[in-house]
């Protein structure tokens, strides 16, 4: 045991020793820590030197303004960098690189995740996006026909696809949550996630925030009502891990998957599973293992080879996101969308679907415009005022989803403005003529 402890230090040693595997400066990490001591969060969100600092260790486009890093996040150069002499290394001899030196990297990974979590890392599986995490849980729990999940109209379509598969293939029921867009009572949230629970239900889904409104939800809150009822909590941190400040044992669930490349800004392909101890053994792996029922998290990284040069490389965006603090950049994130949002939302015809206030919401927000349906928003963003964002139509959310990172600064925001007050008028002028 011990011989073998030895050996895995000395080659966890060698793979932080590889050449031209370059962290993020010294003198860098220096400067963002002297402008970040020196402030409130509240404060820095609004020093435009500091996030300047920030934007710098990304590859901006001089051209597109991309405002949908809410699908995906780039990364930053050192991340880009790992990947790619990660990568190839592997390729030297990728048997050899990749299972021999590389995968002993997953353990330090693993702890550096759970750290960042505020859990064990014996809780911590690492896989590639929200969905194999989540799908992992929906798939492999043990349900009946008769059991009951309570799940929102606004959680994320390939959630909802499978509770959907279960409930075709092994009869279980979901009651179905509907919420206003935006919804500024926490205490009406909670009732109607209440009010779907029964005797019969077994689990309770919540997205933390919604990718089609960016309403955030009161997770805890609804989190304690079903745990006093003996139900268990799944949730879906895509959107919410990293984004607003808090750790997994904040939000009372039992599961909790995330991706790491949307507001963590690790590799494309990346993503995080947490399982509480002692539910780990009860869930079936979404691909089986020889011992399906281990009480061992890793059981549910058996998926076969698959890239290391990816998954290694989320330790880079993890330095630089320590180095911001969790806490700093939710307010930035915030400020961000208030900035715009605060700007557009009175315009004539212009209409915007999530909340301003604190609490409901972070960096995303999604925006319409009087004559113009989603599909017609985004392309006329992007074609005339190349600006990226996302269409959206649910229920009667319909428009278009903004949504800046950290590398995004207000001057970008203006001219998201500019083009939202362009066409509030032509839409106002459209309109006024008899147009539709």
């Amino acid at each position: 045991m011990m011989r073998s402890r030895r050996r895995f230090i000395q080659q966890s040693a060698s793979l932080a020793l590889l050449p031209g595997l370059k962290p993020l400066s010294e003198s860098y990490l220096s400067d963002i820590q002297r402008y970040s001591t020196a402030k409130t969060p509240e404060q820095l969100a609004v020093d435009e030197d500091y996030w300047a600092l920030i934007q710098r260790a990304y590859t901006v486009s001089p051209s597109l303004l991309n405002l949908n890093n809410g699908g995906v996040s780039p990364s930053p150069a050192v991340v880009q960098e790992a990947v790619e002499r990660y990568f190839r290394l592997s390729n030297e001899a990728p048997s050899y690189y990749m299972w021999r030196i590389l995968d002993q990297g997953r353990e330090p990974l693993r702890e550096q995740l759970a750290a960042l979590s505020g859990v064990s890392p014996d809780e911590i599986a690492i896989n590639r996006n929200a969905t194999e995490a989540l799908d992992t849980v929906i798939l492999g729990l043990p349900l009946e026909k008769g059991d009951e999940v309570v799940v929102c109209v606004f959680d994320y379509p390939n959630m909802m696809s499978a509770w959907r598969q279960r409930e075709l293939r092994d009869g279980i029921k979901l009651n179905y949550v509907t919420l206003p867009a935006p919804c500024e009572d926490e205490a009406l949230i909670v009732q109607k996630y209440v009010a779907q629970m029964t005797a019969k239900t077994k689990v309770v889904h919540l997205t933390h925030v919604f990718n089609w409104t960016g309403q955030v939800i009161p997770v805890r809150k609804i989190a304690d009502e079903a745990r006093e009822r003996g139900i268990e909590v799944l949730v879906d941190g895509a959107h919410s891990f990293v984004h607003l400040d808090y750790k997994i044992p904040d939000l009372g669930c039992d599961y909790f998957g995330t991706s790491l490349h949307k507001w963590l800004s690790a590799p494309i392909g990346t993503g995080m599973l947490w399982v509480r101890k002692d539910k780990i053994a009860k869930i079936y792996p979404l691909v089986p293992g020889e011992k399906p029922l281990s009480e061992n998290i890793r059981k549910f990284e058996n998926l076969g080879t698959r890239p290391f040069f990816i998954e290694q490389a989320i330790g880079q965006a993890i330095q630089l996101q320590n180095a911001i603090g969790s806490a700093r950049k939710y307010e930035r994130l915030f400020y961000l969308k208030n900035y715009w949002a605060e700007k557009v939302k009175d315009l004539p015809g212009v209409h915007v679907y999530t909340s301003l206030k604190k609490g409901f919401s972070g960096a995303l927000a999604v925006v319409g415009v009087d004559g113009f349906t989603p599909g017609e928003l985004e392309s006329t963003l992007l074609s005339r005022f190349k600006i990226h964002t996302t269409p959206i139509d649910k229920e009667n959310v319909k428009g278009v989803r903004v949504t800046p990172h950290v590398y995004i600064l207000p001057s970008d925001l203006d001219r998201l403005v500019r083009a939202l007050t362009l066409l509030s008028q032509e839409s106002a002028g459209k309109l006024a003529k008899g147009g539709k």
